[in-house]
């Protein structure tokens, strides 16, 4: 299999790890006047990326490659950061934004590696991705104030 494919994969899949957890947390964390609205928002989106992650993993492993599943390969693979606690509910919203918008800068690169590889079940997966990080993208842009 196409190694930039599988290395794109494996980024994705920390990405997406690690964005899920910030997402938790910050819906652990918030407060504020939009508190309601901004916890519920936040734990539709992890939920939706904890399904994300699985879906990841498992074409990782059924392009016959071992998935990245430590902290640590996370933390090593990955292209967002981690975020400090205390954070109030705007920057939590522009720190997921800018988030989503890495990832789908990130996936417009994987799926044009799986279609030159011919790898048309990946090209899909990141093409699905995509769409849903660019849709996460817009609430999170409008919630903004």
């Amino acid at each position: 299999m196409n190694k930039k494919v599988i290395d794109s994969l494996c980024h994705l899949l920390a990405d997406t790890y690690l964005i899920y957890v910030k997402t938790q947390n910050f819906h652990w964390h918030v407060m504020g006047p939009y508190f309601h609205s901004f916890h519920k928002m936040f734990e539709e989106q992890y939920l939706q990326l904890a399904l994300a992650v699985d879906e990841i993993a498992e074409r990782i492993r059924a392009l016959n490659h071992a998935a990245p599943a430590t902290f640590a390969e996370f933390l090593e693979l990955t292209h967002l950061k981690e975020d400090r606690k205390n954070l109030n509910a705007n920057t939590m919203v522009k720190t997921l934004l800018h988030d989503h918008e890495t990832i789908i800068a990130s996936l417009k690169k994987l799926i044009k590696a799986a279609q030159e590889a011919g790898d048309e079940e990946t090209a899909d997966l990141g093409i699905t991705r995509c769409e849903e990080h660019e849709k996460t993208a817009w609430m999170l842009r409008s919630s903004l104030e």
